[in-house]
């Protein structure tokens, strides 16, 4: 491929050529590599190689484009340099728009090469409470539950209930479930914090607007190897049910509760029959936490200009508004306004998600040119 200046634009790159034709040679031997019998044959591997595939795919794609764009661009170049008067006007015409898209997609291009995260393709455990505002704010948490389980559906990724806890009034004290989809933790990471409503309860004869809160976990499921769990530093109780599953939740005790003495985290999970499907989850979330923990402490360990502009994930930072008489979202890390509130709350999030990632990815692009 040629390299050639015009203006701002490098044709032929090698700053990302690069680091993409090594992406697309990586690309090429998973491929391969899935393809062989005992591979085939193997769930987990395969699993693990197609995870793969799949995250670098859209920028080996990408690149592709590129350099498509870039040889039609050279041609078209050629034909202005040929003398040729019968097709200067349109190969010129050609020559602008094939450069403007090269810039677009190099652009994209220097965003995808910018450093991930390595917890980004990870399936992840989400824990959603109810803040201030007593019964409103459990009504929150529970739409906040819905809009993440149809967002999830609307991706054709699965869930996992863990543990409930619901108030009488139909709204949920606090709410643990399992998302299991291709980067789940890439697309839903920026959601930790507080996230409040402004919106006029049903209860609520005069029309007076109450605000409420709820808090958001969005926790990276940890591997064995991420964090060392010694089980004699666990305490587990057994206990009853509280909550709904039948005749089998009054009947026996299957509700597993794990308290880690050494940080003090407490994991309660009750909502599936036996206890042996209890343990295993609520050891999930434990895993899950202590991971949090360690990860929050390499990030304070890191500079304070490396902080994301779009949040540190702390459960105490208020993150987003969510009006419903203006039906209005407010993300208060970007500024970003939508008056789309239904629809969001339908899970219908990607306008939103896509806005934070871009932004993460535009800090990340920074840091890594200064």
């Amino acid at each position: 491929m040629t390299t050639q200046s015009d203006g701002n634009l490098t044709l032929g790159n090698p700053a990302i050529i690069g680091p993409l034709e090594t992406l697309e040679s990586r690309f090429e031997e998973l491929e391969a590599e899935m393809a062989q019998p005992d591979v085939a044959a193997d769930y987990k591997r395969l699993e693990g190689l197609s995870r793969q595939r799949a995250s670098i795919e859209p920028t080996v794609q990408a690149f592709h484009r590129y350099r498509k764009v870039l040889d039609d661009l050279q041609q078209a170049r050629e034909v202005l340099a040929s003398g040729d008067k019968d097709m200067a006007e349109l190969a010129a015409a050609e020559a602008e728009e094939l450069a403007a898209t090269a810039q677009d997609l190099e652009h994209e291009l220097r965003l995808a090469l910018t450093p991930r995260d390595p917890l980004d393709d990870r399936d992840i455990i989400v824990e959603i409470r109810a803040g201030a505002g007593g019964d409103e704010a459990a009504l929150f948490a529970g739409d906040l539950f819905r809009m993440y389980t149809r967002y999830a559906q609307s991706r054709g990724w699965s869930t996992d209930l863990m543990n409930t806890n619901e108030t009488g009034g139909g709204g949920l004290k606090e709410v643990t479930f399992g998302v299991q989809g291709a980067s789940a933790y890439a697309w839903l990471k920026h959601e930790s914090g507080v996230h409040r409503v402004q919106r006029v309860p049903e209860t609520e004869s005069q029309g007076r607007i109450h605000t409420s809160t709820a808090t958001v976990a969005v926790l990276p499921v940890a591997e064995e190897v991420d964090v060392e769990l010694n089980m004699n530093d666990v305490r587990v109780d057994v206990f009853h049910a509280g909550g709904a599953g039948g005749q089998n939740v009054n009947k026996v005790a299957t509700a597993i509760r794990l308290t880690h003495a050494p940080t003090g985290i407490v994991v309660t999970c009750q909502d599936e029959r036996s206890q042996l499907q209890n343990r295993t989850k609520a050891i999930a979330i434990l895993r899950a936490r202590l991971l949090e923990i360690e990860t929050q402490k390499q990030e304070q360990e890191l500079a304070s200009t490396r902080r994301s502009q779009v949040g540190t994930g702390d459960r105490s930072e208020k993150i987003r508004t969510y009006n419903f008489p203006q039906n209005r979202v407010t993300d208060h890390r970007i500024g970003l306004t939508l008056h789309s509130l239904e629809r969001l709350t339908d899970g219908e999030l990607d306008p939103l998600l896509d806005a934070l990632r871009t932004a993460e990815q535009e800090r990340l692009l920074a840091e890594s040119v200064s």
